[in-house]
């Protein structure tokens, strides 16, 4: 069966996730390292893990396989669950492939690198959350989840 797997301490789009679950009759599970208010909906599923380092990435990586579609920003998690076979998408609607991956693996490492070496200087960090993402986000999940329906 297929499933949706959120990453969901600090994803901006719950919301559209829950709207297209409904539409699509797909379970959601809705994992974090705190208590997060979701609907008391049969589809939808809260996981609180504990607050250890990367507790919430590895309940989301060990859940994830090819019926899956994963809801995340943190690219090295995005790594994990391609590797299990996932569909993974960004909160900005982007997704990530077997062949962006290890591009956005190598930028992560180059952006801590300056962060680590630009103490007291300002580096930009992400762009704002915007309503074109917001978009392009419904369209992504929208598309994934009707392409795996088909297989």
């Amino acid at each position: 069966m297929i499933r949706i797997l959120v990453d969901a301490d600090a994803c901006p789009v719950k919301d559209e996730i829950y709207k297209v679950a409904y539409r699509h009759e797909t379970p959601v599970a809705i994992v974090s390292n705190s208590h997060l208010r979701v609907p008391a909906h049969p589809l939808i599923e809260r996981i609180v893990v504990g607050s250890g380092f990367d507790e919430a990435d590895d309940r989301i990586a060990e859940m994830a396989g090819p019926a899956t579609i994963v809801v995340t920003a943190d690219i090295l998690l995005a790594d994990r669950c391609l590797k299990a076979g996932a569909v993974v998408i960004g909160s900005n609607g982007k997704p990530f492939t077997t062949s962006s991956i290890g591009a956005a693996v190598a930028t992560r490492a180059i952006m801590a690198d300056l962060r680590a070496g630009a103490v007291g200087q300002a580096i930009g960090g992400p762009p704002p959350f915007s309503k074109t993402d917001r978009s392009r986000f419904l369209s992504a999940l929208d598309e994934a989840l009707v392409r795996l329906k088909r297989r």
